[in-house]
């Protein structure tokens, strides 16, 4: 198996987690505002990432602005991989690749633990991503616990561009966030993502 095989809401009993729902899991997050360069290319990208309305479309022209935008703010101290095989726990067929996922390490070619949120990126339906989402999250949560290094909360997020669902794992009970965001929110987009990274290292005093 591969987490592509995981199907909600199959995979809830097939990896032993409870689900959970929660009405508003981020609401004391405050937004992060996004600069007026990153608004004028979303501006632009956008439309024309709807238009084309391919996965390939969304994922590039959306998510990756979004992500893209909350990596420069750590000056490289996180990781962003986009499109990378990750082997969290191939025995259990936690395995495969993920469309985005960001680990709390310096970037570098490989993925190194911990891994704090896992991206699915869909074309229209985002309850299509929830099986492979939770997958991965359980696989990251197995690759951070395999290298000594444990994160709880692990956090997971199905988009489809112009739409972002998220998701926690903590043991095992994955939170489902009933909110659903919308890209025009992307200030409080970059505040939960934030949120779910940690602190943007503060530069050295001089």
């Amino acid at each position: 198996m591969a987490f592509s095989d995981f199907k909600y809401p199959d995979v809830v009993r097939q990896l032993g987690l409870t689900w959970r729902t929660h009405p508003d899991l981020f609401a004391a997050v405050p937004p992060v505002p996004s600069g007026p360069p990153f608004r004028d290319t979303l501006a632009v990208v956008s439309p024309l990432a709807a238009t084309v309305n391919t996965e390939k479309a969304r994922s590039e022209w959306m998510t990756a602005l979004v992500l893209g935008d909350l990596w420069s703010r750590y000056g490289g101290q996180v990781s962003l991989f986009s499109g990378n095989d990750f082997q969290g726990d191939p025995a259990a067929g936690l395995n495969g690749f993920c469309d985005f996922l960001i680990s709390r390490s310096p970037q570098q070619p490989e993925i190194l633990a911990p891994v704090v949120v896992i991206f699915e990126g869909k074309r229209e339906n985002i309850n299509d991503g929830l099986g492979q989402c939770i997958a991965g999250m359980v696989g990251a949560q197995r690759f951070n616990r395999r290298h000594n290094n444990p994160v709880d909360p692990v956090y997971g997020c199905v988009t489809i561009g112009s739409q972002w669902k998220f998701l926690t794992l903590s043991g095992t009970t994955v939170t489902f966030d009933l909110i659903e965001y919308q890209l025009h929110q992307v200030d409080k987009l970059l505040g939960i993502l934030t949120h779910m990274v940690g602190p943007v290292p503060q530069p050295a005093a001089a």
